[in-house]
């Protein structure tokens, strides 16, 4: 379903052009951690990928630098062919790990926010957002506050407001850790239905083995820090995938590989 907002949407990249590549990236704190040093990764346009990789690898930090939330100490990213700089022009979506939303606001109103910043009108930005909440099956719950949804209801507004400016690249950052294993497995399936109707690139993280195979048309490994590309998977399940995949000896199959990959990188083999 789209949202009807391609007044606030960017044109859509060519589709053998990298939405963003991070090439010889590297990440120092102020405290002299080395979070990221020699990462490299293209960002193929409308792929789900996700970041794989232990606690402290640098998968958030990833995210980050892509949102240009933070800068990198060396190497170079670019955009869509462009350098760093046209990223604004492109769009962005951000879900955290945490929902983040305002307390004092309703669901409407906190969907509503990314729509004001970029100049629409009240009346345009609650039609926008009513349509993102009825996107993420909240379109009952207009008016209720956060402390009035469950953890997974709370998620789901933090995605319908990422979605709602139709950005070509959406970035979530262990956005289900926190919740139990049937919300979990809910939101998942919600999201790959989300994912292939509006034809979004995904960057996902997560330490999950057995959700990043469920979700991933490619999975990159991370070493344990200073992170970088320990290995890659392409994951050729086809889609949809549903409750049959989830207990399937292929899943099974994928998840054995794509957890020796994760054992191999923590080990720190193939590391320089």
């Amino acid at each position: 379903m789209s949202l009807g907002l391609d007044r606030f949407s960017a044109a859509p990249l060519p589709a053998d052009e990298p939405v963003v590549s991070l090439t010889g990236v590297a990440k120092r704190f102020a405290n002299g951690t080395l979070a990221l040093d020699g990462f490299d990764i293209a960002v193929r346009n409308g792929e789900f990928l996700t970041l794989l990789g232990p606690s402290g690898c640098g998968k958030s930090t990833v995210l980050r630098l892509i949102a240009g939330l933070a800068e990198p100490s060396a190497g170079a990213i670019a955009w869509g062919g462009a350098r760093h700089g046209a990223r604004d022009k492109r769009g962005v979506g951000f879900v955290f790990q945490e929902p983040t939303l305002m307390p004092w606001a309703t669901a409407l109103r906190n969907v509503m926010l990314p729509l004001e910043l970029t100049g629409a009108d009240r009346a345009a930005a609650a039609m926008g957002a009513g349509q993102a909440l009825e996107r993420v099956g909240l379109a009952g719950f207009r008016e209720a506050y956060p402390r009035e949804l469950s953890g997974g209801m709370r998620m789901r507004v933090s995605i319908a407001r990422a979605l709602v400016t139709n950005p070509p690249l959406l970035l979530m950052d262990e956005p289900f850790a926190a919740l139990d294993e049937i919300a979990r497995f809910k939101l998942n399936d919600d999201l790959l239905a989300l994912w292939r109707a509006g034809g979004h690139t995904v960057v996902f993280v997560t330490h999950s083995v057995f959700e990043a195979v469920y979700l991933s048309s490619r999975i990159v490994v991370m070493s344990a820090r200073p992170g970088r590309v320990a290995a890659e998977m392409a994951i050729d399940a086809p889609y949809p995938r549903d409750e049959n995949f989830r207990t399937s000896a292929e899943y099974a199959g994928i998840c054995r590989i794509a957890s020796q990959a994760l054992s191999r990188a923590i080990a720190g083999e193939g590391k320089p």
